[in-house]
């Protein structure tokens, strides 16, 4: 299972990019892809048009829901960083990836690398 953070969901309906290509590489290779809330909300947040929206969303088996138990492994995180605020939704993120036992795709991964030590698994 893979979780998309947001320049994936960004870049994922943008053709002729490196992000295009690997979805459809992963849903071809049988991958379960899901992105968390509050990834889904920055993508919303756009620009993003309709069409976009549901090509997205058609590539996703599912958004999941930022509850108990991806709060309480995104405060693990945060608290484990030293609460950084500019990490404060990509300990969000990665806490609903860490929750859902999944790997995360991002290309910002010199942020997402502060979460590893603590359980996050990058693709």
């Amino acid at each position: 299972m893979i979780c998309l953070d947001t320049n994936y969901l960004i870049r994922g309906v943008t053709a002729d990019t490196a992000e295009a290509a690997e979805l459809v590489a992963w849903i071809e290779a049988g991958e379960t892809l899901i992105t968390s809330t509050p990834a889904w909300f920055e993508f919303l947040c756009g620009p993003v048009t309709d069409d976009q929206e549901a090509a997205m969303r058609a590539f996703l088996t599912t958004i999941v829901p930022f509850a108990e138990p991806q709060a309480v492994a995104a405060a693990r995180l945060f608290n484990a960083i030293d609460r950084k605020r500019s990490l404060r939704v990509d300990s969000m993120i990665a806490g609903t990836a860490i929750a859902a036992n999944a790997r995360i795709a991002t290309q910002n991964r010199s942020d997402f690398e502060t979460f590893v030590p603590h359980g996050l698994q990058l693709v």
